[in-house]
C-alpha cells in the first residue's frame, strides 16, 4: 500500500474516532424546566376520521397543553388561486388565545404530514418560478393576517425544507432564504424557526438561515429498501449526540436549538391508520412513549413538541386505548 494511502486511512481513522468520542461518548443529566408542546394538524385529525374541532378542544381542555405547533396547508387555504380560506385557522388561533396557549405557526409549501408538500392543484401546472412567486404571495397573506396575534410566538418557515422527504416539486435553499426574509420584513418582532432532520442531516445548511434551529427526534421507524420491503430500525444516536451537536451549533451560529418534532406516533410501511394496531405498536406504544420522553430529557434541550397527538386521541376514541393520552395528560399537568 502506498505511503500516501496509508496516511490517508490513518487520518480518516483518527478523525472517525475523534468524531465518535465527541458525539457518542458521555452522558448528560436530565434537563430542568422543560417546555412541552404538541403539533396539531387538522388534516391529520380528519384523515383519522376524527371530528377535528373536538380533537383540538380535547388537547386544550383535557390535556391542558400550553404550546402548540400549528400545521397549515397551502392547498387548503388557497384551494382556488387568490381565494383564501382562513376560517378554520382563525378558529384554532382564537381557541388557543382563550386558553393562554402559545403557537408556532408553520407556513409555506412543505408544512408536514404526507405528502409533506401541499402544493395547490392549480399551481401544479405552473413553472417553478411562478410557483415560488405564488408561494411568496401566500406567505405574505398569512403573515399580514396573523402578525398581530399575540398567541403566535414563532413563525416556522416550511417543515424540514432542505430534507428530501415527501412528494415535493423542488428543494431550494436560496428560495428558503427569500421566504424567511419576507416573513421577517413583514413581522420583525418574532423569531423564525427553520427545521431539519435530527438524525439524517448535519444541520449545517439550515442552521444559518433562521433565528432558531428546529430539529426532530425519531427513535424507532420503518426503513424502506424497496416497494413493500424494509425493516424496523432503532436509532443509534444517544442523547449526548443531540446535546453535543446542539451545543456546537449554538456556539457557531449563536442560535437556540429546540426539538420541533419528538416522535410519539408509529412510523410504519404505510400510513399507520391502514395497518393493524399490532403493527403500529412495533414503533410506538406506551413503553416506547415513556422511553422517548426519558430520552428527550437527557438531550439537554429544553423545548419539545410531540408529533402524534391526533393518534393518541384516535386510540382513545376509536379503540378505547387511552393509555398514551392519559400519560401525556400527567406530563402536561406536572410541567
Amino acid at each position: 500500500m502506498p505511503k500516501v494511502t496509508k496516511i490517508f486511512f490513518l487520518a480518516s481513522a483518527i478523525f472517525f474516532l475523534a468524531f465518535m468520542l465527541y458525539f457518542f461518548i458521555g452522558s448528560t443529566s436530565s434537563s430542568e424546566n422543560i417546555s412541552w408542546g404538541i403539533s396539531f394538524s387538522q388534516m391529520q385529525a380528519e384523515n383519522l376520521g376524527l371530528a377535528w374541532k373536538k380533537t383540538y378542544l380535547a388537547v386544550l381542555d383535557d390535556l391542558g397543553v400550553k404550546n402548540i405547533k400549528l400545521h397549515t396547508q397551502w392547498d387548503w387555504v388557497e384551494g382556488k388561486r387568490d381565494k383564501f380560506y382562513f376560517n378554520d385557522i382563525d378558529w384554532q388561533i382564537e381557541r388557543a388565545k382563550e386558553h393562554g396557549v402559545n403557537i408556532i405557526y408553520v407556513v409555506g409549501m412543505k408544512t408536514g404530514r404526507w405528502p409533506e408538500c401541499h402544493l395547490p392543484q392549480w399551481a401544479s401546472l405552473l413553472s417553478k418560478q411562478e410557483q415560488q412567486e405564488e408561494l411568496l404571495q401566500y406567505i405574505k397573506e398569512v403573515v399580514l393576517r396573523y402578525k398581530n396575534q399575540n398567541s403566535i410566538v414563532y413563525w416556522q418557515v416550511e417543515n424540514e425544507p432542505l430534507f428530501k422527504f415527501g412528494e415535493c416539486p423542488w428543494y431550494d435553499r436560496d428560495f428558503l432564504k427569500k421566504e424567511v426574509q419576507l416573513v421577517k420584513s413583514i413581522d420583525p418582532t418574532r423569531k423564525v424557526i427553520v427545521s431539519d432532520s435530527g438524525e439524517l442531516s448535519t444541520w449545517i445548511r439550515s442552521a444559518s438561515i433562521g433565528d432558531v434551529l428546529g430539529v426532530t427526534i425519531y427513535r424507532k421507524v420503518w426503513t424502506r429498501i424497496a416497494d413493500g420491503y424494509g425493516f424496523y430500525w432503532t436509532s443509534i444516536f444517544p442523547p449526548i449526540s443531540y446535546f453535543k451537536k446542539a451545543e456546537l451549533f449554538s456556539k457557531l451560529y449563536n442560535k437556540k436549538v429546540i426539538c420541533v418534532e419528538l416522535q410519539a406516533e408509529p412510523w410504519t410501511l404505510k400510513p399507520f391508520f391502514d395497518v393493524p394496531l399490532s403493527e403500529q405498536q412495533k414503533t410506538m406504544n406506551l413503553e416506547q412513549f415513556r422511553k422517548n420522553i426519558d430520552f428527550a430529557k437527557k438531550t439537554g434541550l429544553d423545548e419539545f413538541y410531540f408529533w402524534g397527538t391526533e393518534w393518541w386521541y384516535w386510540l382513545k376514541e376509536k379503540h378505547n386505548k387511552p393509555e398514551i393520552w392519559d400519560e401525556a395528560r400527567k406530563l402536561f399537568q406536572d410541567s
